[in-house]
């Protein structure tokens, strides 16, 4: 986790690059026709279009310059993007970014129930006999995305740390492609049991509790640095340096504050990469260290 010190360290430089961190609106550094490029992964819930016109239409008008949102359901097709300069920024998982800290640049990082925190759950069904995550030995297992720190990396790590071979535990698995489908499935019967991020699962509970109702947490995780907001290669340093302004003031607006509790967040921070170093370690355990 980050220390006082090097977080400490990193905002003084921000400040001295010009960046307040309070102050309402922020006015657009520049205006431009060349669109922001945006890219999310399945961490944003697939049936909020109509939210994500609403929030590209208040970063445009808070940015001074258009912005789209491009969405895939892998988390490789993202970040393919991303490095290829094809997308300007992406909100990605931990796993990739720790993976790829030499070509990505950490910008801003959501902050969940007062924390830039967040958690794997291991489910199983609300009425299954399942109490314990030795029980799912030879069950269905669904993975969210080979590229998801808690839907694949971390889950493999917590049976490989228990002398488990996570290719050899359960009796079969597939992937989701993205953590409200692994809800679903374990929702449906279609799984015996998922590890699925903690937001997502909160935030459906929320929006729709019917269906987190028909599963169960069956253990959490220790908390992991929550999915940053990263730039590419492409996003010139003016254009980091202002996204990184408006994000950071949008608790600061009313409108920007309702889009954040759409979002069932509180806010956008200023964190250090250091705040993923578990996941790194977890990552040179499981694969080398290899990069992605």
């Amino acid at each position: 986790m980050s220390s006082p010190c090097s977080r400490r360290t990193f905002v003084s430089s921000l400040l001295a690059t010009g960046f307040g961190l309070a102050g309402g609106r922020s006015d657009p550094v520049r205006a431009s026709s060349q669109p922001l490029r945006f890219g999310l992964t399945p961490v944003v819930l697939d049936d909020r279009i109509g939210f994500l016109a609403a929030w590209a239409d208040w970063i445009e008008r808070q940015l001074g310059r258009p912005v789209v949102f491009v969405q895939r359901s892998r988390y490789r097709e993202i970040l393919d993007l991303l490095l290829q300069g094809r997308l300007d920024l992406a909100w990605i998982c931990g796993y990739p970014f720790v993976r790829n800290l030499s070509r990505l640049d950490l910008i801003a990082v959501p902050r969940f129930r007062g924390r830039p925190l967040y958690q794997s759950y291991f489910i199983v069904g609300a009425d299954s006999e399942i109490q314990r995550l030795h029980d799912l030995e030879g069950r269905l297992f669904a993975w969210a995305d080979p590229d998801s720190n808690s839907g694949y990396l971390y889950p493999r790590f917590r049976l490989t740390s228990d002398g488990r071979d996570p290719d050899r535990f359960f009796r079969r698995t597939f992937f989701t492609w993205g953590h409200p489908r692994s809800v679903e499935a374990v929702a449906e019967g279609l799984a015996d049991g998922a590890a699925v991020d903690s937001y997502v699962w909160e935030t459906l509970a929320r929006g729709h509790p019917e269906l987190t109702a028909q599963t169960r947490v069956l253990e959490r995780s220790p908390d992991f640095g929550f999915p940053p907001i990263v730039a590419g290669p492409a996003l010139s340093e003016p254009d980091r340096q202002a996204i990184r302004r408006v994000l950071l003031s949008q608790v600061q607006e009313a409108g920007g504050r309702a889009l954040l509790n759409e979002l069932n967040l509180d806010s956008f921070s200023i964190e250090t990469p250091d705040l993923y170093d578990d996941i790194a370690r977890m990552a040179g355990r499981i694969t080398g260290g290899e990069g992605a």
